[in-house]
């Protein structure tokens, strides 16, 4: 008598099918990726690239942030937050600088020195700020209302910001600089944030 040995039969797939299968799977993963990146794309973070010298040294042309978009849809903006903002007169133009006046403030430039007069600091309060690089720079007196907001960019002297063109309005605020990812070498978490 002979052994039988337990055999299964495996049917063979035609290259046809292999390739349907293949595909089926690739436009699953396409879709679940596309699921999970659009939304994080259109509402939580977005890249930006830095263009110009507005914000030097802070930020250099050419370098590379993503942008947390989330924590202002819960109005956590900070003075001293560096922000990608819709510019007023453009929409379609992104700016980025630094938060200087929040809304219900009297922002005062003199001499190079910006104070801030507001509920907290009937008398005003003077700005440190160690980012700023040329110590020499212009202004004069400014004034927020309900959801508006003063912004600077750090090389003053080179900024064109709220002293030109006026205050942004909460509508246009994107979002605060949340990673820098390039150059490789200065990756940082809030890059640039500075708080009073």
């Amino acid at each position: 008598m002979e052994n039988k040995k337990n055999e299964i039969n495996v049917p063979v797939k035609s290259k046809m099918q292999e390739f349907l299968d293949n595909g089926w799977d690739l436009l699953k993963f396409a879709i679940i990726a596309l699921v999970i990146v659009i939304p994080i794309r259109m509402w939580i973070a977005q890249p930006f690239v830095v263009s110009g010298e507005s914000m030097y040294p802070t930020f250099d042309n050419g370098q590379y942030l993503i942008v947390d978009e989330i924590s202002y849809l819960f109005g956590n903006i900070h003075r001293g937050d560096v922000v990608v903002f819709r510019y007023p007169k453009d929409t379609k133009r992104f700016f980025i600088k630094r938060i200087i006046g929040l809304p219900n403030e009297k922002i005062t430039i003199n001499n190079s020195e910006v104070t801030i007069t507001n509920k907290e600091h009937p008398e005003g309060i003077k700005m440190i700020e160690p980012y700023i690089n040329e110590k020499v720079f212009t202004g004069s007196e400014y004034e927020t209302k309900d959801g508006e907001y003063f912004a600077m960019g750090d090389n003053r002297n080179r900024s064109l910001d709220s002293r030109e063109w006026g205050i942004v309005p909460k509508k246009d605020l994107v979002g605060r600089a949340f990673l820098r990812l390039i150059p490789i070498k200065e990756i940082s978490y809030l890059p640039g944030v500075y708080n009073q």
